[in-house]
């Protein structure tokens, strides 16, 4: 038995295996989680469904639109009439445009601050009331991914840690909200993984580089670093955690420069 036998858990924001969401993914099938998996549109679908060929158990594919609120009730309506609840919702959504990764944060547009924010911090919100009524009573978990960003300047992250900060202060407000409904809301804050959507930010490999020089375990982290973490928030282990942010970056976090 897995310490998630038994347990449903939706997981949107799988794009290959670079993903943080893949790592999660691969932690919980082996933990025995029956997988829902959220995908963007018809091309993504194909890339995990490839992906997911090899699962023991074969996870359910929906197709969902984060920043469409009646797509994200058909999403759940799917769900609903596939399983008899939700007890975990991960949601490892991030986008902004490439031009504003980059230069003067000065310079950051409203049509790429607006669409960074609606994707990577408010369909948190939009996704968590979705999942609600398939949730209620089960003890359930939602996990977001943040990053150092959110709280110190990373050169050429700008637009991102901005939305990445609304992502943990929802984090926080949705802890609140939903703790009553028997909902646990946390946030993970990983250190830098290659990911495609990192690979972006300019001077990503210099971050890496720091991280594996002064962080004090001396090295990067892993997407199973994450996934294990995940793992802990989304099983019964950490059923009295709701409302924080968990750093999973080899304590580069606790450093003052």
């Amino acid at each position: 038995m897995g310490l998630l036998s038994d347990k449903t858990v939706v997981i949107f924001g799988i794009a290959n295996k670079r993903s943080i969401a893949w790592g999660i993914a691969q932690v919980a099938a082996r933990e025995g989680a029956r997988l829902v998996l959220g995908y963007q549109n018809e091309r993504m679908g194909k890339a995990v469904e490839k992906l997911v060929e090899d699962f023991p158990q074969k996870p359910l594919l929906v197709e969902c639109d984060v920043t469409n609120d009646e797509l994200i009730a058909e999403c759940f309506a799917k769900i609903k009439a596939e399983c008899d609840g939700v007890d975990g919702l991960v949601h490892s959504i991030a986008t902004a445009k490439r031009e504003e990764l980059g230069g003067h944060f000065r310079d950051t547009s409203w049509e790429g601050y607006a669409l960074a924010q609606q994707v990577s911090a408010y369909s948190l919100i939009s996704l968590s009331r979705g999942a609600l009524p398939l949730m209620q009573g089960r003890d359930a978990s939602v996990i977001c991914m943040s990053y150092y960003g959110a709280e110190r300047v990373v050169e050429g992250y700008n637009v991102m840690g901005v939305a990445k900060a609304a992502l943990e202060a929802n984090t926080r407000y949705l802890a609140n909200d939903l703790g009553p409904e028997g909902v646990r809301v946390n946030a993970i804050s990983a250190g830098p993984i290659k990911t495609v959507s990192a690979m972006g930010v300019s001077g990503f490999k210099d971050i890496l580089d720091t991280v594996a020089e002064r962080a004090p375990l001396r090295r990067n982290i892993s997407q199973e670093d994450v996934g294990n973490t995940a793992l802990f928030l989304l099983s019964d282990l950490g059923r009295a955690i709701t409302g924080q942010t968990i750093y999973v970056d080899s304590g580069y976090s606790i450093l003052g420069t």
